[in-house]
């Protein structure tokens, strides 16, 4: 009888031991991360937490597995506060991994892009460049097969994304350009032809910023197409100095004198590629353009835009908008 009270105490103890060792909050009091490879055995995971000193033990680890259901899933992981190994060992179940979060507003071009990649911590401002105008296979089902693009410009959707921190920039453009495949599919857009839609797209975008003049400046682009006049629209202009390495902030004479294909002032027709990544807006704009007889249109001192159909209307519209600007 002694010996059977002597081991249920024993067991008792050891029961006692481990709920402590699973349940008493362990762990680092400042930022650490274990980056758990796929395919990581649950003693092998339970060694690295234990060397990062995210688990008091090992095995008391393994013991919850054995306790625990549920499938332990690899990823980079952040702790930052002492916590129960139950609360560690759930958040692996869930995959409850770290990310940092990327937000590509509308209209931001390949530079824009791969500067917030840099200041969200995903990595190197010039390498993510780099592999913006490299990995142009993820777009070869839209482009003209005779024509390389220079870079994925017009094809990484703009939205909120999240990376973990060691992200390769080929797999943060293979998301970016699955999700301009989703929306072109909303859109019905289909193969190479598609392209002049997504370049009329990224002109509307940088253009105007109210959503309900976009048809109308998509329907002054089409007109001027149409009689084979210049579009001569100024971010073009932009974008032309800025693959040049040229741009200044502001537009210079020269600049509109620049023999870049991408010059609308100088060359008629659309430029050969894409100038940014363009919103739903605008491409619904690029699809169904207002039908007017409107040729011009300038901004005003609202922030809103005036459209003309005549030079001597536009004119009229430059000269309000330059008063409007002086009595400010």
């Amino acid at each position: 009888m002694k010996f059977f009270v002597t081991l249920l105490l024993l067991v008792l103890v050891a029961l006692g031991g481990a709920y402590w060792l699973v349940t008493t909050p362990f762990g680092p009091a400042s930022e650490t991360f274990v980056e758990i490879p796929p395919h990581t055995s649950t003693e092998q995971m339970a060694t690295q937490l234990e060397r990062a000193g995210v688990i008091r033990s090992r095995y008391g680890f393994e013991l919850l597995r054995l306790h625990e259901a549920g499938t332990l899933k690899a990823g980079e992981y952040r702790f930052d506060h002492p916590a129960p190994m139950t609360e560690v060992y759930r958040r692996i179940v869930k995959g409850d991994i770290f990310t940092l979060g990327l937000t590509i507003p509308e209209g931001y071009n390949i530079f824009d892009i791969a500067q917030a990649v840099q200041n969200a911590g995903l990595g190197d401002r010039d390498t993510f460049l780099a592999a913006e105008r490299q990995h142009t296979e993820l777009i070869a089902d839209w482009t003209d097969p005779a024509t390389r693009p220079a870079s994925l410009e017009g094809y990484l959707f703009p939205d909120t994304y999240h990376f973990a921190r060691h992200t390769q920039p080929l797999t943060i453009l293979t998301a970016m350009v699955r999700r301009f495949r989703q929306a072109a599919q909303q859109l019905h857009l289909e193969g190479p032809e598609a392209n002049r839609t997504v370049i009329m797209a990224s002109l509307i975008e940088k253009e105007v910023s109210q959503d309900s003049e976009r048809p109308l400046v998509a329907g002054v682009f089409v007109n001027r197409l149409d009689k084979k006049i210049p579009l001569a629209t100024d971010p073009t202009v932009i974008y032309a100095a800025l693959l040049d390495n040229r741009w200044r902030g502001t537009i210079y004479a020269t600049d509109l004198k620049s023999l870049s294909p991408y010059n609308t002032y100088v060359h008629t027709g659309l430029p050969p590629g894409p100038i940014c990544n363009p919103g739903m807006a605008a491409f619904h704009a690029a699809i169904s353009p207002a039908q007017t007889d409107y040729l011009y249109f300038v901004s005003d001192a609202a922030g809103h835009s005036r459209f003309a159909a005549t030079l001597k209307g536009h004119n009229e519209n430059v000269q309000a908008y330059r008063k409007a600007q002086q009595q400010r």
